[in-house]
């Protein structure tokens, strides 16, 4: 599967923006369900920086780990399903129960791999939240924010959503330098999906994801 270089730079920053925010939500206090969307985006992106920074495992790229804690600590916490199907596009609708759970797990998987690469970025950097555009009874929100610290500001935009009976915010995409993420992988996928189908996307998955192991 080709992959542009610009769009995959942007991706990297992508999966990385997109765990800042997601690893250690267990670990909040109870109040963390009354949290508006950009108080959410700020209290784990605090926590996240402060953690990583101080855990050398992670930044060396300690792959069981990284994989347990994204299982345990990131998954239950995106609306991840969603992610997977509008990545997928229009042919999700087709996909069997099989087929989708094997997107879900190669999607995952690749994504873990390209967080795992970038943890060595983080340093001294700080997240700033742009004030909020939208009203208490919003359902779906866009948090905008930005890294700041390194050699320029790193603007980052956030779709974050609380579905009917949710007590807490779910992160179903993300926009860095202008380009959503999902979006990008969006556009890499139908590529193949129109050449092979989904079956060969699973495959062209799975096999991108053995040769990035395989260079571990």
């Amino acid at each position: 599967m080709s992959v542009n270089p610009l769009n995959a730079k942007r991706a990297l920053l992508g999966v990385l923006s997109l765990c800042f925010v997601s690893l250690f939500v267990l670990t909040a206090p109870a109040f963390a369900a009354e949290e508006g969307p950009d108080e959410f985006i700020k209290r784990l992106s605090a926590e996240l920086f402060d953690t990583v920074r101080s855990d050398k495992s992670l930044k060396n790229g300690d792959m069981q780990k990284i994989r347990a804690l994204v299982d345990t600590q990131v998954m239950p916490h995106l609306n991840f399903q969603r992610m997977t199907a509008s990545a997928v596009g229009p042919a999700w609708r087709q996909a069997s129960d099989e087929q989708k759970a094997k997107l879900q797990d190669e999607f995952k998987t690749l994504l873990i791999r390209t967080y795992a690469g970038a943890l060595n970025q983080i340093k001294d950097q700080s997240v700033v939240v742009k004030p909020l555009r939208a009203s208490a009874q919003d359902t779906e929100v866009l948090v905008r924010t930005e890294i700041q610290g390194g050699p320029e500001p790193i603007q980052i935009d956030y779709r974050v959503e609380k579905q009917p009976g949710q007590s807490t915010w779910k992160i179903y995409n993300l926009n860095v330098l202008g380009v959503w993420l999902v979006d990008t992988y969006r556009t890499q996928f139908a590529q193949e999906i129109n050449a092979k189908g989904l079956d060969g996307l699973i495959v062209a998955l799975s096999d991108r994801n053995r040769s990035n192991l395989a260079k571990k």
